[in-house]
């Protein structure tokens, strides 16, 4: 299951990335559902919510580090409980959809626009976003629940 999710991950985002340059120019915006999402296809720079803008080398170097490490601890990965491994294989299929932009483009395709109060002006993201906030609040919820 591990392996299947990260690569089911890392298709479902490229694919999403795909259409949206496809279908809507640089910039160009397209209303969902009014006053809650929209599609707006911009390119970033830098890591989620705009951080570490242009450090585009810093990034992908970050990111093979990461899969390094994982791949030292695989089977220790493999080994872990349900909730570990269901957080980590979003978090990596995360990661690695965005790297892929990363090589390919220099920066991140993003997409998913919230324009609902209180996410007026939440900054744009992907797919791969999603899964790496999600993956990572599932480790949390996993710390947590093992501390006590």
């Amino acid at each position: 299951m591990f392996y299947s999710l990260i690569l089911l991950l890392v298709g479902l985002d490229q694919i999403s990335k795909f259409v949206i340059q496809k279908y809507l120019a640089l910039n160009q915006s397209i209303t969902i559902i009014p006053r809650l999402l929209s599609l707006t296809y911009i390119c970033n720079p830098g890591a989620a919510f705009g951080l570490f803008p242009h450090r585009t080398v810093f990034l992908i170097l970050f990111t093979l580090c990461l899969f390094v490490v994982v791949f030292i601890f695989r089977e220790k990965i493999l080994e872990s409980p349900f909730l570990f491994r269901l957080g980590f294989s979003l978090s990596l299929g995360g990661a690695a959809g965005n790297l892929i932009d990363r090589i390919r483009m220099g920066k991140v395709i993003d997409f998913i626009d919230l324009d609902f109060w209180p996410l007026k002006n939440f900054p744009i993201f992907n797919l791969a976003d999603s899964a790496i906030v999600v993956g990572v609040l599932i480790l949390f919820l996993y710390l947590y629940l093992a501390e006590n």
